[in-house]
Protein backbone atom coordinates (compact mmCIF):
# COMPACT_ATOMS: atom_id res chain seq x y z
CA UNK A 1 0.00 0.00 0.00
CA UNK A 2 1.12 3.43 -1.10
CA UNK A 3 2.01 6.22 1.23
CA UNK A 4 -0.87 8.43 0.59
CA UNK A 5 -3.33 5.61 0.89
CA UNK A 6 -2.12 4.67 4.06
CA UNK A 7 -2.03 8.06 5.31
CA UNK A 8 -5.83 8.19 3.85
CA UNK A 9 -6.93 5.12 5.71
CA UNK A 10 -5.39 6.35 8.80
CA UNK A 11 -7.03 9.29 8.40
CA UNK A 12 -10.75 7.77 8.15
CA UNK A 13 -10.03 5.50 11.17
CA UNK A 14 -8.71 8.28 12.94
CA UNK A 15 -11.92 10.28 11.97
CA UNK A 16 -14.55 7.86 13.03
CA UNK A 17 -15.49 8.39 16.46
CA UNK A 18 -16.21 11.96 15.47
CA UNK A 19 -18.28 10.54 12.15
CA UNK A 20 -19.96 8.60 14.77
CA UNK A 21 -20.73 11.41 17.15
CA UNK A 22 -21.73 13.73 14.16
CA UNK A 23 -24.31 11.86 12.83
CA UNK A 24 -26.46 11.70 16.14
CA UNK A 25 -26.13 7.79 16.54
CA UNK A 26 -25.19 7.00 20.08
CA UNK A 27 -24.40 3.12 19.63
CA UNK A 28 -22.43 3.67 16.33
CA UNK A 29 -19.70 5.36 18.62
CA UNK A 30 -19.81 3.62 21.54
CA UNK A 31 -19.44 0.69 20.04
CA UNK A 32 -16.22 1.56 18.74
CA UNK A 33 -14.56 0.63 21.80
CA UNK A 34 -16.71 -1.20 24.29
CA UNK A 35 -18.80 -5.02 23.39
CA UNK A 36 -22.42 -3.55 24.67
CA UNK A 37 -24.33 0.14 24.22
CA UNK A 38 -27.09 0.24 27.12
CA UNK A 39 -30.45 2.48 27.04
CA UNK A 40 -30.05 5.96 28.60
CA UNK A 41 -31.97 7.10 31.27
CA UNK A 42 -33.24 4.09 32.08
CA UNK A 43 -32.71 1.92 35.47
CA UNK A 44 -31.40 -1.45 34.68
CA UNK A 45 -30.73 -4.00 37.49
CA UNK A 46 -27.12 -4.04 37.85
CA UNK A 47 -26.33 -7.63 38.78
CA UNK A 48 -28.33 -8.21 34.70
CA UNK A 49 -25.48 -5.94 33.55
CA UNK A 50 -22.76 -7.93 34.90
CA UNK A 51 -24.28 -10.76 34.24
CA UNK A 52 -24.21 -9.62 30.41
CA UNK A 53 -20.71 -8.53 30.20
CA UNK A 54 -19.81 -11.58 31.66
CA UNK A 55 -21.68 -13.67 28.45
CA UNK A 56 -20.72 -11.35 26.12
CA UNK A 57 -16.87 -11.91 27.54
CA UNK A 58 -17.30 -16.22 27.80
CA UNK A 59 -18.48 -15.63 23.97
CA UNK A 60 -15.49 -13.86 23.25
CA UNK A 61 -13.26 -16.77 24.83
CA UNK A 62 -15.05 -19.63 22.86
CA UNK A 63 -14.41 -17.66 19.40
CA UNK A 64 -17.85 -16.22 19.13
CA UNK A 65 -16.62 -12.01 19.54
CA UNK A 66 -20.20 -10.02 19.26
CA UNK A 67 -21.34 -6.98 20.32
CA UNK A 68 -24.66 -5.60 21.38
CA UNK A 69 -26.87 -2.55 21.36
CA UNK A 70 -30.02 -2.26 24.28
CA UNK A 71 -32.41 -0.14 22.67
CA UNK A 72 -35.71 0.98 25.01
CA UNK A 73 -36.72 4.34 23.47
CA UNK A 74 -36.22 6.62 20.13
CA UNK A 75 -34.33 8.19 22.43
CA UNK A 76 -31.49 5.72 22.14
CA UNK A 77 -31.16 6.39 18.65
CA UNK A 78 -30.10 9.85 18.42
CA UNK A 79 -31.10 10.98 14.76
CA UNK A 80 -32.12 7.24 13.75
CA UNK A 81 -34.96 7.69 15.73
CA UNK A 82 -36.95 6.04 12.89
CA UNK A 83 -35.58 2.82 13.02
CA UNK A 84 -36.98 2.06 16.21
CA UNK A 85 -39.13 -0.83 16.92
CA UNK A 86 -36.99 -2.25 13.75
CA UNK A 87 -34.52 -4.20 15.18
CA UNK A 88 -33.60 -6.09 12.34
CA UNK A 89 -33.16 -2.79 9.90
CA UNK A 90 -31.24 -0.96 12.42
CA UNK A 91 -28.92 -4.21 13.02
CA UNK A 92 -28.00 -3.81 9.18
CA UNK A 93 -27.80 0.16 9.65
CA UNK A 94 -25.42 0.12 12.48
CA UNK A 95 -23.61 -2.80 11.12
CA UNK A 96 -22.25 -0.66 8.50
CA UNK A 97 -21.58 1.92 10.12
CA UNK A 98 -19.42 -0.09 12.14
CA UNK A 99 -17.91 -1.73 9.32
CA UNK A 100 -14.06 0.17 9.36
CA UNK A 101 -13.48 -0.60 12.80
CA UNK A 102 -15.81 -3.55 13.62
CA UNK A 103 -17.09 -5.86 10.39
CA UNK A 104 -18.14 -8.52 12.94
CA UNK A 105 -21.68 -9.60 14.73
CA UNK A 106 -24.14 -7.36 16.02
CA UNK A 107 -26.94 -8.06 18.35
CA UNK A 108 -29.65 -5.45 18.22
CA UNK A 109 -32.77 -5.73 21.34
CA UNK A 110 -35.48 -3.65 21.77
CA UNK A 111 -38.75 -3.84 22.79
CA UNK A 112 -40.61 -5.42 20.27
CA UNK A 113 -37.74 -8.29 19.50
CA UNK A 114 -34.47 -8.60 18.36
CA UNK A 115 -32.11 -7.89 14.55
CA UNK A 116 -28.54 -8.94 13.72
CA UNK A 117 -26.13 -8.86 11.32
CA UNK A 118 -22.86 -9.50 10.35
CA UNK A 119 -20.82 -6.42 8.87
CA UNK A 120 -23.91 -4.86 8.31
CA UNK A 121 -25.61 -8.22 6.42
CA UNK A 122 -28.35 -10.30 7.77
CA UNK A 123 -28.20 -13.77 8.71
CA UNK A 124 -31.37 -16.16 7.94
CA UNK A 125 -30.52 -18.75 10.45
CA UNK A 126 -29.49 -16.26 13.28
CA UNK A 127 -33.15 -14.73 12.49
CA UNK A 128 -34.62 -18.16 12.93
CA UNK A 129 -32.75 -18.68 16.09
CA UNK A 130 -33.64 -15.27 17.29
CA UNK A 131 -37.63 -15.58 16.34
CA UNK A 132 -38.22 -18.47 18.95
CA UNK A 133 -36.78 -15.95 21.47
CA UNK A 134 -40.00 -13.62 23.57
CA UNK A 135 -39.44 -10.17 22.67
CA UNK A 136 -38.67 -8.06 26.40
CA UNK A 137 -40.63 -5.56 25.94
CA UNK A 138 -40.12 -2.22 27.49
CA UNK A 139 -37.96 -3.04 30.54
CA UNK A 140 -34.45 -2.64 29.80
CA UNK A 141 -33.91 -5.18 32.53
CA UNK A 142 -35.63 -7.28 30.66
CA UNK A 143 -34.10 -6.32 27.62
CA UNK A 144 -30.16 -7.34 28.95
CA UNK A 145 -31.62 -10.62 29.98
CA UNK A 146 -33.23 -11.27 26.59
CA UNK A 147 -29.63 -10.42 24.95
CA UNK A 148 -27.92 -12.60 27.61
CA UNK A 149 -30.06 -15.53 26.18
CA UNK A 150 -29.91 -14.82 22.38
CA UNK A 151 -25.99 -14.41 22.63
CA UNK A 152 -26.15 -18.19 24.25
CA UNK A 153 -28.58 -19.25 21.45
CA UNK A 154 -26.52 -17.59 18.45
CA UNK A 155 -23.43 -18.90 19.85
CA UNK A 156 -24.54 -22.74 20.18
CA UNK A 157 -26.05 -22.30 16.86
CA UNK A 158 -22.60 -21.66 15.17
CA UNK A 159 -21.20 -24.89 17.49
CA UNK A 160 -19.62 -22.66 20.66
CA UNK A 161 -20.64 -23.43 23.95
CA UNK A 162 -20.47 -20.39 26.13
CA UNK A 163 -20.80 -20.54 29.92
CA UNK A 164 -22.96 -18.76 31.86
CA UNK A 165 -21.30 -16.54 34.93
CA UNK A 166 -23.56 -17.94 38.27
CA UNK A 167 -24.45 -14.78 40.05
CA UNK A 168 -22.18 -11.61 40.50
CA UNK A 169 -19.35 -11.20 42.73
CA UNK A 170 -21.50 -9.13 45.25
CA UNK A 171 -24.32 -11.79 45.57
CA UNK A 172 -21.85 -14.23 45.87
CA UNK A 173 -20.02 -12.77 48.50
CA UNK A 174 -22.89 -12.12 50.51
CA UNK A 175 -23.86 -16.13 50.41
CA UNK A 176 -20.57 -16.69 51.37
CA UNK A 177 -21.11 -14.02 54.64
CA UNK A 178 -24.42 -15.73 55.68
CA UNK A 179 -22.88 -19.60 55.29
CA UNK A 180 -20.40 -18.19 57.64
CA UNK A 181 -22.39 -16.91 60.19
CA UNK A 182 -24.48 -19.09 60.30
CA UNK A 183 -21.92 -22.35 60.60
CA UNK A 184 -20.74 -19.92 63.32
CA UNK A 185 -23.89 -19.59 65.14
CA UNK A 186 -23.90 -23.44 64.56
CA UNK A 187 -20.95 -24.25 65.95
CA UNK A 188 -21.64 -21.58 69.63
CA UNK A 189 -24.98 -23.61 70.02
CA UNK A 190 -23.36 -27.15 69.74
CA UNK A 191 -20.75 -25.84 72.44
CA UNK A 192 -23.27 -24.44 74.77
CA UNK A 193 -25.53 -27.93 73.95
CA UNK A 194 -22.29 -29.93 74.94
CA UNK A 195 -21.28 -28.24 78.18
CA UNK A 196 -25.37 -28.69 79.46
CA UNK A 197 -25.18 -31.94 78.93
CA UNK A 198 -21.76 -33.00 80.12
CA UNK A 199 -21.71 -34.44 83.39
CA UNK A 200 -19.99 -32.62 86.52
CA UNK A 201 -17.26 -33.65 87.70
Amino acid sequence: MGGAATFVLLGLLLSLPAQAHANGDPASHSLIGESRFLPFNTEIDPNAIERLDGVLREADKAGFKIKTALIASPYDLGTAFSLFRKPQRYAEFLGVELSFVYPGRLLIVMPNGFGYAVNGEPDARASRVLERIPPPGRNATREAEGAIRAVIRLAAAAGHEVVVPEGDSETQDRILIAAAVLLGLAVVAGLALYHRRAPAT
